[in-house]
């Protein structure tokens, strides 16, 4: 499925076997075209012939895409980044995360035959925005399917981050939330919020509480803060709503006593 501008874009696809798949693209660039490689890779444990004969075959696609077109390589790689960029300077920086399998070898080489780059490895990230895969049990995180392009378009990588560095999702919020509560406030006034009459103490300390635990989600460091930040949220909610459950039980209760 694509979306209405992408469809309109559509120069071409093919479909090379069960494991890849290349759709081509016009781009602004009357002379440039965008190639999206897309492929589900051998897993890391698989026969060797099968992984070889596999990247046989995404080399040859990759080699028909001319050197001057927007070529991205992406999909399932299985292949583990990793920190260590030893011998490998050239195509991937020292931001990765966990540690490189055998499979990122293949990868690796795969990308410097045919002078690209890999994302998410040049420039630094927070943690919890490096990792790519985790575990079930939310123990261990890697960076896993990192997208590649050749290296002539590294720069569009670069501009994304340098807006980034210029202004946050953080930064853009706040200002508008800035600029939205002072329009509220002249134009409609401050209004105190009252709660309901019958709800208990217990109960707002609990919505105090569960308020205050909200900020953990979006400043935990990995995945695994962050499930449990927000594993911790959600049962503060559960709480509070069985706290106003009771306190309304209760108010109904003392009501139907005095009439």
């Amino acid at each position: 499925m694509l979306f209405k501008e992408a469809l309109n874009a559509l120069v071409g696809w093919e479909s090379h076997g069960s494991r890849i798949i290349k759709a081509s693209f016009k781009t602004k660039k009357e002379r440039i075209t965008m190639n999206i490689i897309q492929c589900y890779a051998p897993t890391n444990e698989s026969n060797e012939n099968i992984k070889g004969q596999f990247y046989e075959q995404l080399q040859s696609t990759i080699g028909k895409c001319p050197r001057k077109h927007f070529t991205i390589l992406m999909g399932d790689l299985n292949a583990k980044v990793g920190i260590d960029n030893t011998e490998y300077e050239d195509i991937m920086g020292q931001h990765g995360l966990g540690e490189r399998n055998d499979n990122i070898e293949r990868y690796a080489n795969l990308c410097a035959f045919n002078k690209s780059v890999i994302g998410g490895t040049i420039f630094p990230h927070k943690r919890i925005r490096k990792a790519t895969w985790i575990s079930p049990h939310h123990t261990t995180e890697n960076q896993i399917d990192r997208n590649c392009i050749n290296r002539n378009f590294r720069r569009t990588m670069e501009d994304d981050l340098l807006k980034e560095e210029e202004t946050t999702m953080e930064d853009n919020w706040k200002s508008i939330k800035e600029a939205l509560t002072s329009t509220w406030q002249e134009v409609l006034g401050l209004n105190k919020h009252h709660h309901k009459e019958w709800i208990s103490i217990e109960t707002l300390d609990s919505i105090k509480e569960r308020k205050n635990k909200k900020p953990a989600i979006n400043n935990s460091r990995t995945r695994a803060e962050n499930v449990q930040a927000q594993a911790e949220c959600i049962e503060a909610n559960k709480q509070v709503k069985k706290s106003i459950k009771a306190d309304k039980r209760k108010y109904v209760k003392e009501l139907s006593t005095t009439v």
